[in-house]
């Protein structure tokens, strides 16, 4: 590991000033502390926001407000999140080993990298880890990469399976800087790689995540989360997705879908929303969602199974999500 220097901050300002310096935040560490021991990541210096009261739960008129220092497994089994928002704790379970969800922080899941091997390989090309050297995936190993968003520069997916929940539930989240504070929707923290995927979310330099802010809606209650994966403990989305149903008097009024496993960020399946509005929550509303989720998929060499994949995985998402009493 590369020496570097460690400073504990004590309140938002103090953290936002080390920010300005070059420091790098770190709470829970379990993706960094990873990166740097392989000397992926190298900052030289980090500065502990673990002191920072940004780790509370609460009901704020019917919106679910989290804390980006609420730990993944405080968060999953908080019954303020299990009354509003099941779909967020389903998806944290999801997410993770338990020994790694006691540690992780929220906002630390949001903002962790990509899961490509080549990222991690040192003598691999690879963009996001070394601009402009090249991306080793597209002609290599690329079964667990992406069919959605992907450029000549970069397929890797995004890992995280709480952010495909956050996305589907029109989430937004708060941050503060050196500029002051700003807020936008979950879904525009993660940047397309194009041309610069080492440039992977929208933060500006210094931003803090203050807490993350799920609105109350007809549809949270059903609503699921499902994830394809090769095993099932602590292993990476092959495909997932995340529903949310508003059904009155058996019509879909609104639908809420967004996937993970698939895309370089987690993807809103509008096309497929659309496509429900207005019909009967059965089967082959579902199945016309599902193939309307593959519209725009380009699949490498090893991961053309993921269209069907894909589209059998929203069916099924949306099936159990309309079984669901509200």
């Amino acid at each position: 590991m590369i020496p570097f220097t460690l400073q504990r901050a004590l309140g938002e300002n103090e953290a936002i000033a080390a920010a300005q310096s070059g420091a790098r935040y770190i709470a829970g560490g379990t993706t960094l502390i990873d990166l740097m021991r392989e000397e992926v990541e190298r900052p030289e210096q980090l500065v502990d926001i673990n002191a920072l009261p940004l780790d509370y739960v609460r009901d704020d008129g019917g919106d679910l407000v989290i804390g980006s220092l609420a730990r993944m497994a405080d968060v999953a089994a908080h019954d303020v999140v299990l009354r509003l928002q099941p779909l967020i704790a389903e998806a944290l379970i999801e997410g993770a080993s338990p020994q790694l969800r006691n540690m992780a922080s929220m906002g630390g899941n949001l903002l962790q990298r990509v899961r490509c091997p080549y990222f991690r390989m040192l003598d691999a090309p690879c963009n996001k880890r070394a601009p402009r050297t090249g991306c080793s995936a597209l002609d290599g190993l690329n079964t667990g990469h992406a069919i959605l968003g992907g450029s000549d520069h970069c397929v890797a997916t995004h890992p995280s399976d709480v952010a495909v929940a956050l996305v589907a539930l029109d989430a937004t989240m708060r941050v503060r800087g050196a500029g002051g504070e700003r807020s936008f929707p979950v879904e525009d923290l993660y940047r397309l790689p194009g041309t610069t995927p080492h440039l992977e979310h929208t933060l500006l330099p210094s931003e803090l995540i203050i807490d993350i802010r799920v609105p109350a809606g007809a549809y949270a209650r059903r609503a699921r989360y499902l994830k394809v994966r090769d095993r099932a403990s602590y292993e990476f989305a092959l495909v997932s997705a995340a529903a949310a149903l508003d059904i009155v008097d058996g019509t879909i009024r609104s639908a809420r879908i967004a996937c993970g496993g698939v895309g370089t960020r987690p993807w809103r399946m509008r096309a497929s929303e659309q496509k429900l509005v207005g019909q009967k929550p059965v089967r082959g509303a579902f199945e016309a969602a599902g193939l309307a989720a593959t519209d725009g998929a380009v699949p490498l060499s090893g991961n053309r199974y993921k269209i069907e994949l894909l589209r059998r995985t929203v069916t099924r998402t949306l099936e159990m999500a309309s079984e669901v009493l509200p």
